[in-house]
């Protein structure tokens, strides 16, 4: 079995980093039923490839009393697809070889861990006995891949008598890496009939653990789960009632110090937004980060907004957006607004070129600051739009609530909180640098020794 991980993201050296592997070292990796070889067939400035080869031992299957394919013959035990194909064996491969790329770890660059890179997969042999090519077009694409499948033939030299269930796979993504391990964690052995493992209580938990960031939000969540679990109704019953308790659980809401007549904090943010982009006439909007959107939601009622495009690094809150929006119910005419973009904010990206306004709301102090710099080139130097609107959370404010222990963030997902005066310093030399002006405006109730809860910069081209 044969699968390859390759990136052009520079510096290509940086998947070493986030694997965990020299590309200058075979590295070998025992397991009960054979042996994982890593090493690195290109390493150039260009592109870096990795590749993972896990050569099973069919004999070590069969005295380990493995649940195998092919029992209906009598060699069926040593004669099968097992040692060929990527299957329950290659999650396991995975996990095993690449464990601490895996579940987000990298000490030397922790900076790695969440940024979206451009991905591409190999598979050299998937198999997909019920669905073929439309199951895995199914699984993957939904999660944002660019999906190129090559059908076998059973035999070349009698094409009478047709296709395999065999498919070499190519897959495409801009993810992070520790995100698309999980996905082929999960969705390899979801494809493949044939587990080599019992399925008991445990492999719920290891299916909810790798899928919990993504697999609420999948359109094919029972069927993964399902095909995942062998079509056991018990277990498959009780992981997605597992799965729907966790998806109910609120996420961690930012603190309100005080009721207001105009709504929660982040409504009023919402409604000065708003009021901000329609006072520049804009008529073609970015809502970059745009999460479950609704922002968009918001522009929507204003017919000045002629285009508006969401974007956001996580297909999962994408397809939270569409729901939100009802966007199999609407309008054609309102849907024709509309487009929702996957994309990192830490590279040029040619679809943000040529818009009158862009808003980013609570989106950069969940950033890592060293990739600011990237963010801003992005934002300010090639998207260039005529307006900016960018709010952030104002960390003066952070003593007025009362729940937060001292000296921590709003959100475990924030990287980093300005005070008003670093905000301004930062925003300033920002304008400056890329030819815009910029003023600045107090969200939320004002306190007059610490500020407003939240903070916007403004940003107009030019003037």
């Amino acid at each position: 079995m044969l699968l390859t991980i390759s990136t052009t993201h520079q510096p290509t050296t940086d998947l070493g980093f986030l694997l965990h592997k020299h590309p200058d070292k075979l590295q070998s990796i025992e397991l009960s039923m054979g042996k994982v070889q890593i090493f690195y067939p290109e390493a150039s400035k260009a592109k870096t490839t990795v590749a993972l080869v896990l050569d099973i031992d069919p004999i070590a299957l069969v005295r380990g009393n493995r649940n195998l394919a092919g029992k209906s013959f009598a060699l069926g035990q040593y004669v099968n697809d097992r040692p060929y194909v990527a299957s329950s064996f290659m999650s396991v491969a995975i996990a095993k070889a690449f464990s601490t790329a895996m579940n987000g770890h990298c000490k030397k660059r922790p900076d790695l861990v969440s940024l979206a890179l451009p991905l591409e997969v190999n598979i050299s042999v998937l198999p997909a006995p019920k669905g073929g090519e439309i199951l895995i077009r199914k699984l993957f694409e939904p999660l944002g891949y660019e999906v190129n499948l090559e059908r076998h033939v059973l035999d070349e030299e009698f094409p009478a008598w047709g296709e395999s269930r065999y498919f070499t796979v190519s897959l495409k993504n801009t993810i992070p890496l520790h995100l698309l391990l999980s996905h082929l964690y999960v969705l390899i052995p979801a494809l493949d009939n044939d587990k080599h493992y019992y399925v008991s209580q445990n492999e719920i938990d290891k299916l909810l653990a790798k899928g919990k960031s993504w697999l609420p939000n999948h359109p094919e969540k029972e069927q993964i789960i399902s095909r995942y679990l062998i079509h056991l109704s018990a277990f498959t019953k009780q992981a997605l009632m597992r799965l729907n308790e966790d998806e109910t659980k609120e996420e961690v809401e930012e603190p309100v110090a005080a009721t207001s007549k105009k709504g929660t904090l982040h409504q009023q943010r919402l409604a000065l937004v708003v009021e901000q982009l329609k006072a520049t006439g804009a008529k073609s909007v970015l809502d970059l980060g745009c999460g479950e959107g609704k922002l968009i939601r918001r522009l929507l009622k204003h017919k000045q907004f002629e285009k508006i495009v969401g974007m956001d690094v996580a297909y999962s809150e994408l397809l939270k957006c569409k729901e939100r929006l009802h966007w199999e119910e609407m309008a054609p005419r309102q849907k024709a607004r509309i487009e929702l973009l996957q994309g990192a904010l830490t590279y040029q990206d040619k679809r943000l070129s040529g818009f009158d306004a862009a808003a980013l709301v609570e989106v950069i102090e969940h950033l890592d600051e060293n990739r600011l710099p990237a963010f801003e080139r992005v934002i300010f130097e090639f998207a260039q739009p005529k307006t900016i609107i960018l709010t952030t959370p104002n960390a003066e404010y952070n003593v007025r609530f009362e729940q937060l222990k001292a000296n921590t963030m709003r959100h475990r997902d924030h990287r980093f909180e300005w005070t008003r005066k670093g905000f301004e310093t930062w925003a300033t030399n920002l304008a400056k640098k890329y030819n815009y002006t910029v003023s600045f405006l107090p969200i939320g109730e004002f306190d007059a020794e610490v500020g407003a809860p939240s903070q916007m910069a403004i940003f107009n081209y030019g003037n």
